[in-house]
């Protein structure tokens, strides 16, 4: 059964010379990888990317990270910190309204 791991990077020190750096990479792989994500995108503080938000689809933690590790910004060492969460929406558009009616 797929189940969604949402990934929440906070950006190291050096990030924004590293992003522009691998920028590129980083696009081809998630169209190339799009199947496994549910949701993508920069976190942002004002107009300052500040970390990512990843949200992988697999069967479980071993595989979301493991899918997760394959993208040139996590090799280029651009996020600090990385915390992994399982993610089960139930409520607002991902999940068609409410899960529970």
């Amino acid at each position: 059964m797929t189940r969604l791991f949402a990934f929440h990077c906070r950006d190291g020190e050096n990030a924004a010379a590293l992003r522009e750096r691998h920028l590129q990479a980083h696009l081809d792989h998630i169209e190339a990888h799009i199947e496994g994500f549910a949701v993508a995108g920069p976190l942002k503080r004002d107009e300052e990317t500040v970390g990512s938000l990843i949200v992988v689809k697999a069967d479980d933690e071993i595989a979301a990270r493991a899918f997760f590790e394959t993208d040139p910004y996590f090799a280029a060492g651009i996020w600090q910190a990385i915390r992994v969460d399982e993610l089960r929406a139930v409520a607002g558009d991902w999940a068609s309204g409410v899960a529970w009616n």
